[in-house]
């Protein structure tokens, strides 16, 4: 018979419900992050309009900007800290701090606490997304590691709707604590999450790296039986040696990490940039606010479809060559929105532009952990939406600018065509390839 490693039974396992367990709970994860994201700014408005805070301007933009620098913090941090403790520790405690300190903003009564309260939930929610991805694709069976992985993508688009119907619906109409409220709605799921998560094994190829050879048996054994798999012995590994993030820079991973930095760079910017400003940017072009935020919802519903359309291909074509297309499309969207005249014309190259930057974000979930050994998943998954999230506080700060070029709304466009054109190509070239393939050690 046949011996296979572990990685190699949990890679052959058909998806099962312990999948489907771990996909959800992890999902509810990436919903909160969107919701936060997507609420803070109804919420922050709700509370200047509070007399016991009393916000100015200033004030408003440190609540909105310093939870991003949180989760930017959060991102490097979290996944440094999976790759030497465990992904299981981090993925359970992202939740529990996010849950406490989403609590403290809901009860808050000063500034100080508000502030506090934000910079804490963005080092919860900047570590979540990283690490879940990594635990998703290091539990994955082969065949489906990049669909369950881009379909995380999926809970963050309902995440951001929910957000918006919480803020339309339940903020204006609960009264002064309405926003209170709000940030109250999500605490079901989220204990759901929690508990689930505290079930979760640890990663087996983590376990693996440290020696611990029994309890690797037992987490692919609970996958096995949830599959109704029959369990094979499997031979032990040594321990592997530990290596340092600097290695990310090394002879082997520069180009990729280069090329991943690069990417998460540019679709953060393209989207906190010209998605939050999408109102303002539709307002300017055709002299109507209040049409512009229909229109900017078209636009944003266009997401999910690209998530999904993502989650098909990356099994079909690859993640390189899906990756490329998605950015190669952006790239022609953003030159088309830019030279696009009639309102018909800017919803059908917006909606295209929404569609294939939100596919490609996906896609990055999994391309990252993928292209890295187990010792250095984590960490580099981290370092790279670290890198995403700071493009998400530079981008809002730097559109305002480009606005003020010749060309104006056409020249922010241009911008996201042509870096979306060279990523393409950096994409096709420097990344490998890792569809079906044992993840690497």
């Amino acid at each position: 018979m046949e011996q296979l490693t572990r990685n190699e039974r949990l890679d052959r396992l058909p998806f099962n419900k312990a999948h489907r367990r771990l996909l959800v709970a992890s999902g509810i994860g990436w919903a909160f992050d969107a919701m936060d994201v997507g609420l803070v700014s109804f919420v922050v408005a709700a509370i200047a309009a509070d007399p016991h805070f009393n916000l100015d301007p200033t004030h408003k933009s440190w609540v909105l900007s310093i939870g991003f620098v949180g989760m930017a913090v959060g991102a490097a941090l979290g996944g440094w800290i999976a790759d030497r403790v465990g992904r299981k520790t981090v993925f359970t405690a992202t939740l529990v701090i996010f849950g406490i300190a989403n609590g403290v903003m809901a009860c808050s009564w000063s500034l100080g606490m508000l502030l506090g309260a934000r910079l804490v939930i963005g080092l919860g929610l900047g570590a979540e997304l990283p690490v879940a991805s990594t635990l998703v694709s290091e539990f994955s069976p082969a065949r489906q590691r990049g669909r369950m992985t881009v379909l995380l993508e999926s809970f963050w688009a309902v995440g951001w709707i929910v957000a918006a119907m919480i803020g339309y619906f339940v903020i204006p109409n609960t009264g002064d604590w309405g926003w209170r409220w709000a940030l109250a709605i999500g605490a079901l799921p989220l204990l759901y999450a929690i508990v689930t998560r505290a079930h979760v094994p640890e990663s087996v190829r983590f376990l693996e790296s440290q020696g611990r050879e029994e309890e690797a048996e037992r987490a692919v054994r609970w996958f096995e039986a949830a599959g109704g798999v029959e369990p094979v012995d499997s031979p032990t590994g040594a321990p592997l040696p530990r290596i340092g993030a600097h290695e990310l820079f090394g002879g082997r991973y520069l180009a990729r990490t280069i090329a991943i930095w690069a990417t998460w760079f540019f679709v953060n910017f393209s989207y906190y940039g010209a998605f939050t400003w999408m109102p303002s940017l539709l307002a300017d072009q055709f002299g109507s606010l209040t049409k512009s935020f229909g229109y900017t919802l078209a636009i944003s519903i266009a997401q999910l479809p690209g998530y999904f359309l993502a989650a098909w291909l990356v099994e079909i074509w690859g993640r390189r060559r899906t990756l490329s297309v998605f950015l190669a499309v952006s790239a022609v969207a953003a030159f088309a929105f830019s030279q696009a005249g009639s309102v018909a014309m800017v919803l059908v190259f917006g909606m295209l532009l929404s569609a294939s930057n939100l596919g490609a974000w996906g896609v990055l979930y999994a391309v990252t952990p993928e292209i890295y050994p187990t010792r250095l998943r984590a960490a580099a998954a981290g370092a790279a939406a670290a890198v995403g999230r700071i493009a998400a506080i530079v981008a809002p700060l730097l559109v305002p600018w480009f606005l003020t070029l010749s060309g104006g709304n056409k020249t922010v466009a241009f911008v996201v065509f042509a870096a979306a054109f060279v990523l393409a190509c950096i994409a096709a070239l420097c990344l490998p390839e890792r569809k079906g393939q044992v993840l690497e050690d």
